[in-house]
């Protein structure tokens, strides 16, 4: 020990660190280079900041002061950075500004390489999502129905004093004829407590209608130009976090608790292989349904194909899905509402259920028990929450009076209304015959211990729960860097 030994001498061959090391050695990162400037040069190289990043999610650590602590104390990250220490900050701004954009890139780049070695394939994908709590107060809630209230009680009021006025200064609001308050703005607000205020100048007014006035000027402009600002945050979604606007309020399935609790929290979902994440991807909405294809299309943004086969629980199960997998020639292995339930005797005798009524294609009728002909009498069409149309033919029993089998079969007056999604039923058929095959087999009994089991290795063993950042581009940065840490480690074991 007289003379000091390297670094290189007290680290084993097989470290983790040595693989993310040489991991990122490997991989082209001009996408991150280019970010920065020409003319002048960084303190810190991008390289490195980026192994030490992923090293300290392959540790379990996410936090950047504990990365900055870990440089001065480690001896594997002061082996990766080459003793170079910089701060928290310097970290941080990398994580959260630098790698926006990029990071996706350079995970496709390492589960190619990991393809390239023999260790994973990209044909056959195992999918399913999971909610990670946001980094947000969980009584922060503002709620899209909550606002549409205050705005209608708003509107309710506004009609209420127009009517007033109308009664009581009927010339001066000759010119203006009726108003319509069902939607309400702050410009319309405004013109017309103006006009209420000037058509009741010099009027002997009731005393309760002033004071609503009067609160009226003073409140209800600002409340709804409030009101806007947040259906602008919202979109399309019903909720949001003032901690963080780009969380959603969810049910957290995994809190011990009956139905779990409402937390901010986003929807990250991942596609598996032998449990290494070759996609992810993260959406504000609850819903799995809404998020399988722009899933498949980030996976076809990385790789510029398809995969051959999809994977998936019944919470995927829509036309809209199956329809997108047939388009792209997606082997649909994704079970739909009630799969497990057709497997039942009791499910198949049931010759009353709409799904066991016989369909003649030809003649397009439905048959019901007693034999009898269901003619189409209509369509219906219905719109999705994506804004997916769905048409579904309606079939009516020519008469179901004095039909031994009525009891059961008819619980409304009249005669018998069905109706039927023939689009959806052909791919339920597709779905239902890939799932019963000796592959659907395999894949099914495959499927939970491959992607809820990198879920359970992520939360459990990681305890990763919640995002350390804030804001979708930042957290989906987060989620990278979890997806790249895993599969390394994957790697390792």
């Amino acid at each position: 020990m007289l003379l000091p030994p390297s670094l290189e001498e007290l680290i084993e061959k097989n470290h983790p660190v040595r693989v993310v090391n040489d991991v990122i050695e490997r991989i082209n990162l001009e996408p991150l280079l280019s970010k920065y400037k020409p003319g002048g040069t960084s303190v810190y190289h991008p390289k490195m900041l980026l192994k030490v990043l992923v090293y300290g999610y392959l540790s379990n650590i996410y936090s950047s002061r504990k990365m900055e602590a870990a440089l001065k104390e480690n001896l594997h990250f002061m082996w990766l950075s080459a003793m170079n220490r910089p701060d928290h900050n310097t970290i941080a701004r990398f994580r959260s500004e630098r790698l926006k954009g990029v990071l996706k890139t350079i995970f496709g780049q390492i589960v190619e390489l990991l393809v390239d070695q023999g260790l994973i394939s990209i044909k056959d994908i195992y999918t399913d999502g999971t909610k990670l709590e946001a980094n947000a107060n969980k009584y922060t809630f503002v709620w899209g129905k909550a606002i549409k209230t205050s705005k209608e009680r708003i509107a309710s009021q506004l009609d209420d004093l127009w009517r007033y006025t109308q009664t009581i200064a009927e010339e001066e609001l000759q010119d203006e004829g009726s108003l319509d308050f069902q939607k309400v703005d702050t410009e319309k607000v405004v013109q017309t407590i103006k006009k209420i205020d000037k058509a009741l100048e010099n009027k002997k007014v009731d005393k309760k209608v002033k004071q609503k006035l009067n609160y009226a000027k003073r409140n209800w402009p600002s409340k709804l130009a409030e009101y806007e600002h947040k259906e602008k945050i919202l979109g399309k979604r019903n909720s949001y976090s003032k901690t963080d606007p780009d969380a959603t309020f969810m049910r957290m399935k995994d809190d011990h608790m009956l139905n779990g609790q409402l937390k901010a929290a986003y929807n990250w979902q991942i596609s598996t292989s032998d449990q290494y994440i070759v996609n992810y991807s993260l959406h504000q909405n609850p819903t799995d349904t809404l998020t399988l294809k722009p899933h498949l299309q980030q996976f076809e943004t990385l790789y510029k194909k398809h995969p051959e086969n999809l994977i998936a629980d019944s919470g995927y199960g829509s036309q809209e899905n199956y329809e997108y997998l047939n388009q792209n020639k997606i082997g649909n292995y994704v079970k739909y509402n009630y799969f497990h339930k057709e497997q039942r005797s009791k499910y198949k005798q049931n010759s009353f259920h709409v799904d066991n009524l016989y369909y003649n294609q030809e003649q397009d009728k439905i048959y019901c028990p007693m034999g009898q002909p269901m003619d189409r009498i209509d369509n219906r069409k219905r719109s999705t929450t994506s804004g997916f149309m769905q048409e579904y033919a309606r079939y009516q029993a020519r008469n179901c009076y004095g039909c031994p089998l009525r009891g059961p079969c008819n619980k409304v007056k009249g005669n018998r209304v069905v109706e039927i999604n023939h689009a959806l039923r052909k791919y339920k058929k597709i779905a239902r015959e890939n799932l019963l095959s000796e592959q659907g087999v395999i894949h099914r009994k495959k499927r939970p211990a491959d992607v809820e089991a990198t879920f359970g290795i992520i939360k459990q063993n990681k305890g990763f729960r919640r995002f350390m950042l804030r804001g979708l581009d930042k957290v989906e940065i987060e989620s990278g860097l979890l997806a790249i840490a895993h599969n390394l480690s994957k790697k390792v074991a």
